[in-house]
């Protein structure tokens, strides 16, 4: 067989795409992060007649170009919660008045085989938003991120996705410095809100694009 590694991904991706599909979520498979974008850009933007727009921290977000495209745009509101120039009270403003946008973008820590979308959260907004609010979701998913169950998801996130992230957003946390989770009780903890989202209420409110190659931590 030619390219099995392909294949096994190919087969992967398209049993979790089946798996989302019977849980309610809306589920597309992109071959690489610009696919990914065209698919959010030709494929499920234009029919959400979409007015307002907004995204959690997602490192797969960006990734795909998706985050440059809709930035500027000047027909839609865009709240930018990616702004460094506002201050922490004006971010944490907007990024409460994101929970009422028509749509909002975001990645996930980990998506087991049984389609379950599981995050670790430190404020809390991403996964908010994911559950509630928004009226459309779009989550991108490289294929880094499936886990075979809800124990391994939570292992991924605790002892890799975690500590990776605060050394990427320079958090003074012991898992910074270690590597490895320590439970701590630090100011800048990161770890406080897991959520499971096992089904997409209403249906197909939650749109999953699956990426076959690693995108985020």
């Amino acid at each position: 067989m030619k390219n099995p590694v392909d294949n096994y991904w190919n087969l992967k991706l398209g049993a979790v795409k089946e798996t989302l599909e019977s849980n309610n979520f809306e589920a597309f498979i992109a071959q690489n992060a610009k696919e990914a974008k065209e698919i959010a850009i030709n494929d499920i933007i234009p029919k959400l007649n979409i007015r307002s727009v907004s995204w959690g921290g997602s490192i797969s977000f960006v990734s795909t170009g998706l985050f440059h495209e809709l930035k500027d745009n000047t027909e839609i509101e865009v709240l930018n919660t990616f702004d460094t120039s506002l201050s922490n009270e004006d971010m944490m403003d907007l990024r409460r008045r994101s929970l009422l946008v028509d749509l909002f973008i975001t990645g996930t820590n980990a998506l087991t085989e049984a389609g379950q979308l599981v995050n670790l959260d430190m404020i809390g907004n991403r996964v908010a938003a994911m559950m509630w609010g928004p009226k459309n979701v779009i989550i991108i998913v490289g294929r880094n991120k499936i886990c075979n169950n809800l124990e391994d998801a939570m292992i991924r996130v605790k002892n890799y996705a975690a500590p990776v992230n605060t050394m990427r957003l320079e958090k003074k946390t012991p898992c910074q410095k270690s590597g490895v989770c320590h439970d701590c009780n630090s100011p800048d903890r990161i770890c406080n809100y897991w959520t499971i989202i096992e089904k997409s209420f209403f249906k197909k409110r939650i749109k999953v694009i699956l990426v076959n190659e690693d995108l985020g931590f």
